[in-house]
């Protein structure tokens, strides 16, 4: 039965679109970039803006400190009874270089054009993470400002440093972890099927992030004089990391399949039915070809099987002109993406023995750890599951589907580790919202209808049996 005012809390959506938009610009227009310390004040700001925005919705708000960029929590309670959800988002961003590619400023939000008609937000942060996590403030704020308060109990917690592994976030969690109790936890940080089909990610592969830094010479080298001679750090480490995969896509490393298991075959046929294909997947970004295991579907190769994506390499000169050396260090950034029974230690051990067992007798090689989280799957009978989908569905017009998602949201595995909370992923970003390259966006119907699904979702909680 639907909540007796949630057509009010609808309309008021409608009719505060063009302020919601404003609040958001006022958002994006913050530099905060986790990964650069010369933004930190930038993502203090963004911290406070928010923290300052919930407090005006009734929150009891703060902004907290961790090792890193600050984090802000709210929480809106007193609805006796009804569930209690911890709903996550993060305010900082990724940096935006190269800067040349981009159309405009990426901090000085606009609505355009896209080239098919659609309406577009267009900055860094439109979609991941700043438009996502808007669209459940603006539900919020919605409800607040039709009936005065929320249908359910709230707290809200955004963190800054998703983009840069959530290193220690995850310290910060056990240290607050009694004031973080929930039924179960929120993610908007995800993306629909396509424009007009939601969808609800049931599944987030895991990650390990290695860095691997093979030293050859004690210094850089004339290479007319040691050439033939001498090791290069950079053949070697080519000729490493052009052996993790087989001809037939398969990643080489021994034992890194191990717990890895089969699609359930019911389904295997729905993502079957969804016809993912090269021409629909690939061609937008001038590919064609899949290039994962050859023996999977695409739709498997990009949401239920493991990867393994080599990221960056450095080595030797590569400034302007010629300079003619055999340099003494190379290194690359290599990441896996894991799925469910898959462990993450085990996987990274792995990948440096892989490497330590190829190097030749004169070289060395020193790892960096820059992330490590195992994969999550939901309890396909999760109650809130339920509702959700029913909830999405009534709004877009269509069954929201049930998928897997080949990205990797670190934190949630801590809140299922930590605070003992399963975590329902809904989000509205497309495959074409550029996120972590220039010229971001979110579409504006994702954020308006966005708002309107965190609504009709709230209500939903409030009137299920969970």
């Amino acid at each position: 039965m639907p909540h007796q005012n949630l057509n009010s809390v609808l309309a008021r959506i409608d009719s505060d679109l063009d302020a919601s938009l404003e609040r958001l610009f006022a958002l994006l227009r913050i530099k905060s970039i986790s990964a650069d310390p010369a933004f930190a004040d930038d993502c203090k700001t963004a911290a406070k803006h928010l923290a300052n925005d919930l407090a005006s919705l009734g929150f009891a708000t703060e902004v907290r400190p961790t090792a890193g960029h600050p984090a802000v929590v709210g929480k809106s309670n007193g609805q006796a009874g009804k569930p209690h959800v911890l709903f996550y988002g993060h305010y900082d961003v990724q940096p935006v270089d190269p800067l040349n590619l981009w159309h405009r400023p990426p901090f000085e939000p606009v609505v355009t054009d896209h080239a098919d008609g659609r309406k577009i937000i267009v900055a860094r942060g439109a979609e991941d993470d700043k438009g996502q996590l808007m669209t459940f403030v603006e539900a919020c704020r919605a409800w607040k400002n039709v009936t005065g308060s929320l249908p359910i109990n709230v707290t809200v917690l955004i963190e800054g440093e998703e983009e840069v592994g959530s290193k220690n976030f995850g310290p910060f969690l056990q240290q607050y972890k009694a004031d973080l109790s929930a039924d179960f936890a929120l993610v908007c940080d995800t993306g629909m099927w396509d424009q007009n089909t939601p969808a609800i990610t049931t599944a987030l592969r895991g990650l390990v992030y290695e860095e691997v830094r093979i030293k050859a010479s004690n210094r850089d080298l004339h290479s007319g004089i040691y050439g033939g001679g001498a090791q290069n750090p950079i053949r070697v480490l080519t000729r490493i990391l052009g052996g993790l995969h087989d001809e037939n896509g398969r990643i080489t490393i021994p034992g890194f399949y191990d717990g890895v298991k089969d699609l359930p075959p019911d389904v295997l046929a729905q993502w079957k039915a969804l016809n993912l294909s090269a021409d629909s997947f690939l061609k937008p970004i001038g590919l064609s070809i899949p290039a994962g295991e050859k023996d999977r579907l695409l739709i498997e190769q990009v949401s239920s099987r493991p990867t393994c994506d080599i990221n960056g390499i450095v080595g030797g000169y590569t400034g302007e002109g010629s300079k003619t050396v055999i340099p003494s260090l190379a290194s690359a950034k290599v990441s896996f993406r894991l799925v469910e029974g898959q462990d993450p230690v085990k996987v990274r051990a792995g990948f440096r023995k892989y490497v330590s067992d190829r190097l030749p007798g004169d070289c060395g090689a020193e790892f960096l750890d820059h992330s490590l989280a195992p994969a999550i799957a939901l309890p396909w009978d999760m109650k809130p599951l339920a509702a959700a989908k029913q909830a999405l569905t009534e709004e877009w017009g269509k069954e929201a589907l049930l998928i897997g998602s080949g990205a990797s949201i670190p934190i949630v595995a801590d809140f299922k580790k930590t605070l003992g909370l399963e975590t329902v992923l809904i989000g509205f970003g497309l495959e074409d919202d550029n996120i972590h390259s220039p010229n971001e966006k979110y579409d504006l119907k994702s954020f308006h209808k966005g708002i309107r699904s965190w609504a009709r979702i709230l209500a939903a909680f409030a009137e299920a049996k969970l």
